[in-house]
């Protein structure tokens, strides 16, 4: 395993030694070839193994890791992170499925990085798979598209509007491949649900109920000493400096979900966490997943009737925050019928029937993926459009920024989806981005 890499860029001369060592330590791994290499148009070619890297070793990326590894297509090449216990962790792990997979021991071919631009500037790299915290989703992401990558990246897309908006332009203006991980549209009950109600079974759709957490809290976590082996300057990369904190990066032996998704500066809170996987399901149901809301309304303590944050459409459906039953989920409520449904199974439809329901061949029927990873390598090999791509992943996020921001300022915001702003609105407006401390930027 090579030591960890913090420069920007790799130059001719280094990667040409880095291939050398690590082909000196696979042997019995055949010469290792970028796919689009040997394709057309930035296409992988159907007889070639895509060559993967990844950003970010926490345990979302932990679970795609297995998920890659086991995949004979798909190849790693290479790991990010900026916590250097956890890197090495996963590059032994890399390490030793290819040595077991090869029969011989000795492979050693993973390389690791500290900084995701070296990793980026691989030319031996066809796709990249991103699982950091929110704050830098965007920053990674462009350097992994620009570099020619097609890009795994989880959900939210972004950790505002605008840099949502500049992964959308990013993505086409390179011509790659985003697949947001929004993985509940590879799930046969969500997507089943959605059916139902874009072919008219609930009838018109009147009301929809989005159960799932709300707004970040501000920071005011206490400072404690930065651990060796963690690079805080990195972790923290286009936030405003702040001591370190282990709520927000914990140590490499905690396993739980790391709470930095709670706190303002680096995430929207639950409501983006978990809102950009049931908002995102609300809007495919709606058939607006390329649009959004006219309208946003925050709850009003003075008046009884608004207790919800809601989301107003333009043809009238409201779009209620919470009130869909126990546990994260989303409900549909028509003039003739609803639809609840969760990542368990439907809890509910009326009239029972419904959930037997054949969607008919010449009905509406909606992107069909089993599974949402091999849905991403496809669209690498295909260059056909993923299941979310990154059109989608930043509609729904955000429908879950929108809802933070009349949070914070307390007031109804009108909302043109077409500009993506709000009308006459400077004080909104300027909540759509965070100014990124020297020397990040996107451009």
């Amino acid at each position: 395993m090579s030591q960890s890499d913090t420069r920007p860029g790799l130059t001719r001369r280094d990667f040409l030694r880095r291939g050398a060592a690590a082909a000196a330590g696979a042997a019995a791994f055949p010469l290792i070839v970028p796919g689009r290499a040997l394709g057309l148009g930035g296409a992988v070619s159907a007889n070639s193994r895509i060559t993967v890297g990844f950003i970010g070793m926490g345990k979302m990326a932990r679970g795609h890791l297995g998920s890659f590894l086991a995949d004979p297509e798909c190849q790693v090449l290479s790991l990010c992170d900026v916590e250097r216990g956890r890197l090495e962790s996963q590059a032994a792990r890399v390490n030793a499925h290819y040595a077991a997979a090869s029969g011989q021991g000795g492979y050693s071919a993973c390389d690791v990085y500290g900084d995701f631009r070296a990793l980026c500037a691989r030319p031996d790299i066809d796709a990249v798979v991103i699982a950091t915290p929110n704050h830098w989703h965007a920053l990674n992401a462009v350097e992994a598209l620009k570099n020619g990558k097609d890009v795994y990246l989880e959900k939210p897309l972004a950790r505002t509007v605008n840099e949502g908006k500049a992964l959308v332009r990013a993505a086409r203006r390179y011509g790659r491949i985003l697949q947001t991980g929004s993985q509940q549209r590879s799930d046969t009950a969500f997507r089943q649900a959605c059916e139902l109600v874009r072919n008219g079974r609930i009838g018109g759709v009147r009301e929809v109920y989005v159960n799932v957490g709300g707004p970040p809290q501000e920071d005011n976590l206490p400072p404690e000493p930065v651990p060796e082996g963690l690079d805080w300057e990195m972790w923290l990369g286009p936030c405003m400096w702040r001591p370190y904190s282990s709520v927000l990066a914990p140590p490499e032996s905690f396993d739980g979900w790391p709470e930095w998704r709670y706190y303002r500066p680096f995430a929207g809170g639950a409501m983006t966490d978990w809102g950009a996987h049931h908002y995102d399901i609300a809007q495919w149901g709606l058939g607006m997943d390329g649009s959004g809301p006219v309208e946003v309304i925050p709850p009003n303590p003075d008046n009884p009737e608004v207790t919800r944050i809601t989301h107003v459409y333009a043809n009238g459906v409201r779009m209620f925050h919470g009130g869909a039953g126990t546990g994260a989920g989303v409900e549909f409520v028509g003039t003739e019928g609803r639809v609840r449904v969760n990542r368990s199974q439907f809890l509910e439809t009326e009239p029972g029937r419904l959930k037997h329901e054949i969607i008919g061949p010449n009905e509406t029927r909606l992107y069909s993926s089993p599974d949402h990873r091999r849905n991403f390598l496809e669209a690498v090999r295909t260059r056909r459009e993923p299941i979310c791509p990154v059109e989608v992943g930043h509609r729904s996020a955000t429908v879950c920024h929108l809802a933070n921001i009349a949070h914070w300022l307390r007031r109804p915001l009108k909302w043109d989806p077409v500009l993506e702003e709000f009308p006459d609105d400077p004080e909104a407006n300027r909540l759509l981005g965070r100014p990124m401390r020297a020397p990040w930027q996107l451009i």
